[in-house]
């Protein structure tokens, strides 16, 4: 299924605080919340969806919130095998995504990891945006999906941000 991208929302950054804010309030105020996801980085194309790193104690902290999360309107919904993952509808929407990750795992979430890259190399910003665009164009073409064909340069960037942090690389793919 085709995504939708749009320009860059100078909203986004606001949008996040009060997010991670209600997050905060909803689950653990002492949680960890940064923003993550192509919405994080200023200037990039991206879904309208507001993506979310929660750090949490452990997979049992989390599950302590879960029922107070879900009461608040966030469900359970992915693809992902790697971590928890929650999503928030408005109107039948998905608005927001929060991904949940362990503090034994957080120094090394592969999404954090390409965040600050991108947010420090705006050559591979800008190369990634162009991989978005023909991931949408070629899902629309029925040729790959969107998260595969982005994969790719995803992983190409990710594994160079993890070799300069001194980190080995992983799968990018968690789905």
């Amino acid at each position: 299924m085709p995504r939708q991208l749009v320009s860059y929302d100078p909203a986004c950054p606001a949008r996040f605080e009060r997010i991670a804010d209600e997050l905060r309030t909803q689950g653990d105020p002492s949680w960890s919340v940064e923003h993550i996801g192509s919405t994080a980085v200023p200037g990039m194309r991206a879904k309208p969806i507001i993506d979310l790193a929660v750090r949490v104690a452990d997979l049992d902290d989390f599950e302590r919130h879960r029922p107070t999360l879900e009461k608040h309107g966030w469900s359970l919904g992915s693809g992902v095998r790697t971590h928890p993952v929650m999503v928030f509808e408005e109107d039948g929407i998905r608005t927001r995504i929060a991904h949940f990750f362990t503090a034994a795992d957080w120094d090394t979430v592969n999404q954090r990891i390409l965040r600050d890259w991108l947010l420090a190399h705006p050559d591979d910003a800008d190369r990634y945006t162009h991989a978005k665009c023909d991931a949408v164009a070629a899902a629309a073409r029925g040729r790959s999906s969107y998260n595969a064909a982005k994969t790719p340069v995803i992983q190409e960037i990710v594994d160079r941000a993890r070799e300069a942090q001194g980190l080995p690389s992983v799968s990018v793919s968690d789905k």
